[in-house]
């Protein structure tokens, strides 16, 4: 894992000018294969030994090995930046899950798309979700060992029987969830739990079932994030599934706030949370920001509309009194949130700016996706040529790939440029970010602070 070199090692991706690996005259390319005599496995047991001040680093550059000697002083960073993990390198997972989203990609996409990983590594440095289904004992040690925490655990049901099933009924699974929960618990290690809610299969009795199990590990276990499934067009050979209506979303928040609150009482955490999407299919209003203590699972989509509209209200204060010169901006966004999005944007009357938003299909994928994190550059496209769009388009940056700004469909901001005849701009998902673009001209600075 981390860019590793074919005899071990991580290899470096990026060195900084100005920083201690450019002193020391590291160059990208070169492998890292210790640290202060302790051999690297991975990106993981560098960032545990570089802590020191002096760092004695086993550099290994082509077929020649030397050590390089960074000596840390106030004000000077590291300068390093260590190559992510090629999918080769990842642990990837032998579940089949009925609702995996992997599973329900059509085919032609970029290979990357397609890795299923279930690597404890990602989990701690990234937060993505593992199952535990397949993880060795001595990564278990490992775990305990080095404290990686927290870890983020894809828990589903807790019924061996129905997450056996939900899991896609795989051949091999090494020890028993709730087994190994207990010992990361009693290692220190704080986990996040995540329940992929399937209408008619792990909710109702199932899924209070395992709320209440996965209480019992609190504090170790720090939430537990309840999400709707979601279901593409791409289901061929796969099993039935249906999605939460509108009405089931309605009981299962009432369901999930009396837990909250039982948590609350017991436990000092409301322990339990709702996706925003569910409270979008409800109907419901959003809880205040309170309630989501500190926004701990985000990632999750939980919390970040409430997040979007507070930050949003307190910036309409400080908004200019006119816009120059005048302008009139689009806002693509997926069709789930874009109404509450008119409702927000009509409350911003400042004078030269025009604000209009545009609700994006997702006929890529179909099924009932439709949050804008899932867009795709040809169905903006689709949907928004050959109309007024005036002179800027906003799309949601969630929808682009971290670093490289292209869509799931490979498509890019300037491949939407040239299909629809304006500048587009990805701004970061935030009240901040969105004003800032909507404010701001191709030749000034934002307007806003």
């Amino acid at each position: 894992m981390g860019g590793c070199g074919p005899d071990g090692g991580v290899r470096i991706a990026q060195v900084r000018r100005g920083g201690l690996a450019a002193e020391a005259g590291l160059l990208p390319g070169d492998v890292v294969v210790a640290v202060n005599g302790q051999p690297l496995r991975d990106l993981i047991d560098f960032h545990l030994l570089a802590g020191d001040e002096r760092l004695e680093i086993g550099v290994r550059r082509g077929e020649s090995a030397f050590t390089a000697t960074l000596e840390r002083r106030w004000g000077k960073a590291l300068g390093l930046e260590l190559a992510p993990p090629a999918p080769g390198e990842i642990s990837t997972c032998s579940n089949k899950c009925i609702f995996c989203f992997i599973h329900q990609l059509p085919r032609g996409m970029r290979r990357s798309l397609y890795v299923k990983d279930d690597d404890y590594r990602l989990s701690f440095l990234h937060g993505n979700y593992i199952t535990l289904t397949d993880l060795a004992e001595a990564e278990l040690e490992r775990i305990a060992a080095q404290r990686l925490s927290p870890l983020y655990i894809s828990v589903h049901a807790t019924d061996p029987g129905l997450r056996h099933f939900l899991l896609g009924s795989p051949r091999t699974i090494k020890g028993d969830l709730l087994e190994r929960m207990a010992r990361l618990a009693r290692a220190g290690i704080r986990m996040h739990a995540q329940i992929v809610l399937c209408p008619g299969i792990n909710d109702g009795r199932h899924l209070e079932r395992s709320v209440r199990d996965l209480a019992r590990f609190h504090p170790a276990v720090a939430t537990v994030a309840v999400v709707p499934v979601g279901l593409t067009r791409f289901r061929e050979r796969l099993p039935a599934l249906r999605t939460v209506t509108p009405e089931e979303a309605r009981a299962l928040l009432a369901s999930i706030h009396a837990w909250q609150a039982e948590c609350l009482g017991t436990l000092g955490t409301r322990l339990v949370f709702a996706a925003d999407e569910l409270y979008l299919l409800a109907g419901a209003p959003l809880p205040p920001g309170r309630a989501y203590e500190g926004y701990p699972v985000l990632e999750d989509g939980i919390g970040l509309l409430r997040r979007f509209e507070d930050g949003f209200h307190r910036l309409l204060r400080r908004l200019p009194r006119q816009v120059e010169p005048p302008r009139t901006v689009s806002v693509a966004t997926g069709e789930l949130f874009a109404p509450r999005l008119v409702r927000l944007l009509e409350a911003v009357r400042v004078p030269g700016l025009g604000l209009q938003v545009l609700a994006v299909p997702n006929a890529f994928f179909g099924g009932n996706i439709s949050v804008a994190g899932l867009l795709t550059g040809q169905d903006i496209v689709r949907t928004l040529a050959g109309r007024p769009l005036g002179d800027l388009l906003l799309v949601p940056d969630a929808a682009l790939k971290e670093g490289e700004g292209v869509f799931l469909d490979d498509l890019n901001l300037a491949d939407l440029e040239a299909h629809l005849g304006l500048p587009v701009r990805a701004p970061e998902a935030t009240a901040r970010g969105l004003l800032r673009a909507a404010l701001r001209s191709e030749v000034a600075e934002p307007s806003l602070p």
